[in-house]
């Protein structure tokens, strides 16, 4: 029951390499199957002192609007960090804090229909505030939440951060 690869072409875009594999089904049937290469990312649940969420309003180029995330981001490719370094760069880089304790919460593949994307999920507690660190192209406000609030947010579909939502269920799920 394998897919068997008779020609493979690869494009890079920017961060992103397009791949076109030429296959043939286990059925013998010959077709193309395109998806994208993308880093391994990483998404952090910032947990305050006093059991707020930071979250995140940032525009989303792609989508012309200001979506409501987590602090999210990707490992850099061909880097060594591990899942946990790379989170606490992304938190004090877009939250501007650091935290103290940590929970791995595992990963998920966002779109494996068409991307290779696999995004580590993490809890993060005991906050200090430090300095935000944002790219260039990153225009990120940083909101105190309530766990009561943000679940309105993602009940009325204003919460849409694939990432972030996975976050919250493996949180919810493991502390329930």
């Amino acid at each position: 029951m394998e897919w068997k690869i008779n020609h493979s072409t690869k494009k890079q875009v920017d961060r992103f390499e397009i791949t076109t594999d030429e296959v043939t089904l286990p059925n013998g049937e010959i077709t193309t199957f395109s998806y994208i290469y993308f880093a391994k990312g990483v998404c952090i649940l910032p947990i305050t002192n006093d059991h707020k969420i930071l979250c995140l309003k940032q525009y989303r180029h792609s989508l012309k609007s200001w979506e409501w995330e987590l602090p999210a981001g990707m490992i850099d490719s061909g880097s060594d960090l591990s899942p946990l370094t790379a989170a606490k760069r992304e938190l004090e880089e877009e939250t501007g804090y650091q935290a103290e304790h940590w929970m791995e919460l595992g990963s998920f593949y966002p779109s494996p229909g068409s991307t290779s994307e696999e995004i580590f999920l993490f809890a993060a507690a005991g906050l200090t505030k430090t300095k935000q660190q944002l790219e260039n192209s990153e225009q990120i406000e940083v909101h105190k939440i309530s766990m009561k609030t943000l679940k309105e947010m993602v009940m009325t579909g204003d919460f849409r951060h694939g990432a972030g939502l996975a976050a919250i269920l493996r949180y919810k799920f493991a502390t329930d």
